[in-house]
């Protein structure tokens, strides 16, 4: 009893300030609500937008999640078009950051999943037209995610997300666009401050019983800072062939390549205070960089049994190369342990789903209710080299692939079968549920056994209840709670390195089991308004975090228990007939709750003021308490139009033991342009400018990075100009 009314008065502070976020959303959204909504109840409301990531077809308002859809059309206007993060800005919850460093990929963490991620995408499931682009161990990249094509891109948060298995702290699906009839031709252009250019070639439409869409996408940059160019390559077609009445099949084919993306590493905070553009000296001396190369197919076959059944079987395959020279000290590698500072991946991996809907009255009320099975595998070649030739004494001996110091392949794939059904069990009353069991399994295969013999197995095994309630209260507000439990298995990468500098994978890192919930209000306040408002709590067990630094590699272990809770909050709303207003704010309190040691041991937990002890109420890195996006466009399809935005985030822990941070920051953007609408033609310029103040800033965080270059600077002020040419014949 008396540790428990300690734990209680330990975190008072934190739940009061909590409760005090969670208050001033809920006023600011009921002051503005009494302003419009009291007067009279709306009967139109914002255009229905339909999602499936939950897998049956509904209206994101019906569904009891938070869930958001981005219109490809955000990718293809006034911006870029290069990262996914351009989109993603006005959904709460999430924190996409575009890492100025390609040979990196982008940073995307929701409600705090994701932020310890120093390469790729960890912690968030990615998928492409329902293809997974995260790997059967949790690891994902959104480098081959094409743009141009995309006819939306749906975001799910909170519970729900654990519907799609490991590493589900959130899921992001890209869907690219039918054919059109009629067929069009869009010819793109840009290009802007630090070198930035990319041209963008799409073509789709109908032929008979085929509808199809490809596009191909050229993007390079020379980068903010030095030693940061970088090219890639993207094409991504689909075709659709109508196979009867009741069949449909869908083929996609996507390409990806990056043949060079020099990666200027992080800085230290002393270093980005003298000049944030400026590289890490050993990027220039080890030449660090990468390069990609990712070819997939996916075929896809729905069949209507009849109006109550109907079958979907997914298959795809995949193969995809990576070769990266990294900074690691010569002196480090003279360790026999040491894999050398070149990695070299060839992996093959593909997979299938299969799931049966079924659609009928149950007590007289509509329910749906899916069953499917789902495998996906991957093989990896991993292969280590010293990243010297000859004794590495030399400039010129540095940066080039020297002696083979790791060779063993890694397979890793995951089962898993899923049941979920949807019942409309009133008239304003409706309930989710959902179950799914998976089974993850690890095998290693040492084929470099000069240092010893490294093979080993591991299998990780969860089942994940999730269900959610909605209640519609009102044709204009819909009420929800949902709650579910996840888990999160190790990564390749993760276990490839054991914190004691010892051989083999590091198969003691446990899996992180996390239980989710949600509480939420979506409102369709009058025509061209909605809100939403939502409280979340995620306590985690055996989360995986970054432990200590072991042969110049990064080790990972498990901190007993983490906790995130937060409120997130948006306003989506015309102001007057071309004046639309969007708001996005999110609070996210992300602390440890329970004491640990960084180097997976237990020894600094009876060491006084040790330096490596994680201690309770810390906060959990990379992640922002508060974060907001403001943005106003004015104008019509056609003609002139501009927009301004403005984004914040609070300080962010760049490691563990918080004794570093990235300040605060606030930005500026606009943009403007016209869009000529003539009868075949549709021809759109324009014109922005993002960080206006020319404000500098740590864009992303390299969490517990063992040389503390911690930080990522942001770009500076950056002007980019575009054309485009829709020709619809």
């Amino acid at each position: 009893m008396r540790r428990a009314r300690n734990h209680i008065r330990s975190s008072t502070g934190k739940a009061i300030a909590w409760r005090r976020s969670a208050g001033a959303s809920v006023s600011l959204l009921a002051a503005w609500w009494s302003g419009t909504a009291l007067a009279a109840e709306p009967t139109t409301t914002l255009g229905q937008v339909t999602v499936t990531a939950t897998r049956t077809a509904q209206p994101a308002y019906d569904v009891p999640a938070s869930i958001d859809v981005v219109s490809g059309s955000a990718y293809n206007g006034d911006t870029l078009g290069a990262n996914l993060s351009e989109g993603l800005s006005a959904i709460p919850g999430v924190l996409a950051r575009n890492r100025q460093n390609y040979a990196q990929d982008e940073q995307i963490s929701v409600r705090g999943f994701g932020a310890r991620s120093q390469f790729g995408v960890r912690g968030v499931r990615l998928y492409v037209d329902d293809i997974p682009a995260t790997q059967p161990d949790g690891q994902g990249q959104v480098s081959h995610f094409n743009l141009g094509s995309a006819e939306r891109v749906e975001v799910l948060r909170g519970p729900f997300s654990t519907l799609y298995g490991n590493s589900s702290g959130g899921v992001i699906s890209l869907y690219t666009a039918d054919g059109s009839d009629p067929p069009q031709l869009s010819v793109s252009a840009s290009g802007g401050s630090y070198g930035v250019y990319r041209t963008n070639l799409d073509a789709r439409g109908t032929a008979g019983p085929f509808d199809y869409n490809t596009d191909y996408s050229h993007f390079s940059t020379d980068g903010y800072r030095p030693h940061s160019r970088a090219q890639r390559d993207s094409f991504n077609g689909k075709l659709n062939l109508q196979a009867g009445r009741a069949g449909k099949l869908t083929l996609v084919l996507n390409y990806f390549s990056s043949p060079e993306s020099q990666d200027p590493l992080g800085l230290t905070r002393t270093q980005f205070d003298a000049n944030p553009r400026q590289t890490a000296s050993v990027a220039d001396q080890f030449n660090t960089r990468k390069s990609v190369e990712q070819i997939q197919g996916g075929l896809i076959y729905d069949y209507t049994i009849s109006e109550r059944q109907s079958v979907r079987v997914l298959g795809y395959y995949g193969a995809r190369q990576v070769r990266q020279f990294l900074s690691i000290p010569v002196s480090v590698q003279s360790n026999p342990a040491n894999s050398g500072g070149v990695v070299n991946l060839d992996s093959g991996y593909g997979g299938a789903d299969a799931r049966w809907t079924w659609h009928a009255p149950l007590a007289g009320r509509p329910l749906s209710v899916v069953a499917g099975l789902s495998y996906d595998e991957l093989s990896q070649h991993r292969r280590g080299y010293a990243n010297f030739t000859g004794d590495g004494s030399q400039p010129d001996e540095l940066g080039q692939q020297g002696v083979l110091k790791r060779d063993e392949t890694n397979d890793v794939y995951d089962l898993d079968e899923y049941l979920q059904a949807s019942w409309l069990f009133a008239e304003q009353w409706s309930l989710l549920l959902g179950v799914r069991h998976s089974m993850v399994q690890f095998d290693s295969a040492d084929h470099f056994q000069s240092n010893g013999d490294d093979s080993g197995n591991k299998g990780y095994y969860a089942t994940t209840p999730v269900g959610g309630l909605l209640f519609k209260l009102k044709p204009w507000v819909h009420l929800y709670a949902s709650y579910g439990d996840g888990f999160e298995t190790p990564t390749l990468n993760e276990l490839a390195y054991k914190p004691d500098g010892g051989l083999g994978l590091n198969f003691s890192l446990k899996p992180s089991h996390s239980n989710n919930g949600e509480l939420g209000a979506k409102f369709q306040l009058r025509e061209h308004t909605q809100a939403q408002l939502a409280l979340f709590q995620a306590v985690t067990r055996d989360e995986i975090v970054v432990g200590p630094t072991s042969n110049g590699r990064n080790t990972y272990v498990n901190a007993p228990r983490t906790r995130r809770q937060g409120v997130e909050a948006s306003l989506d709303t015309e102001l007057m007939p071309l004046l639309k207003l969007q708001l996005a704010y999110t609070y996210v309190d992300a602390v440890v709750r329970a004491d640990y040691c960084q180097d997976g041991t237990t020894t600094c937990l009876q060491t006084p003021g040790s330096t490596t002890r994680v201690s309770t109420g810390n906060r959990i890195p990379g992640v922002a308490l508060s974060d907001a996006y403001a943005a106003l466009h004015w104008g019509a399809d056609s003609g002139w139009h501009t927009s301004l935005n403005a984004q914040y985030a609070s300080t962010v822990p760049a490691n563990d033991i918080n004794t570093s941070h990235a300040p605060s920051y606030a930005l500026l953007g606009v943009d403007g342009g016209y869009t000529f609408d003539l009868p075949h033609w549709r021809i759109n310029t324009f014109v922005r400018i993002d960080n206006l103040l020319d404000t500098n800033y740590i864009g992303s965080i390299i969490v517990n990075d063992s040389n503390k270059r911690f930080f990522e600077p942001g770009s500076g002020r950056a002007v980019l100009a575009g054309l485009s040419f829709n020709w619809k014949y």
